[in-house]
């Protein structure tokens, strides 16, 4: 069973109706926002996926290897964003998603 987040309807309705090409997402948990946000917006063309829990990322992989093509995996800390997307040739993001609190991905 996929990983669901609270306020998963709250956060995707920040993105409704907006063009989104390239997406970063900077607390990736176990994928559930990635999936549903991905699942909504077919036109993103990369998701740029950062967490600091190798293991969360792992489990966000097998969530979402529907959209391997798609999805950048970062292992760090969303703190070090600027570095992250310059050390991709990144420029310009049409979306950003981040949430502060306490998880357990499993």
């Amino acid at each position: 069973m996929p990983h669901l987040p609270v306020m998963l309807k709250e956060s995707l309705e920040l993105f409704k109706g907006k063009s989104l090409k390239t997406f970063f997402d900077g607390t990736l948990g176990a994928g559930g926002f990635a999936r549903a946000l991905l699942t909504d917006h077919p036109e993103i063309d990369t998701y740029y996926a950062c967490d600091r829990d190798k293991s969360a990322i792992a489990i966000a992989k097998e969530n979402l290897k529907e959209w391997s093509d798609k999805v950048q995996y970062i292992h760090g800390n969303f703190c070090d964003l600027d570095r992250h997307l310059d050390e991709r040739g990144v420029t310009q993001v049409d979306g950003f998603f981040l949430t502060w609190g306490c998880r357990q991905c499993s």
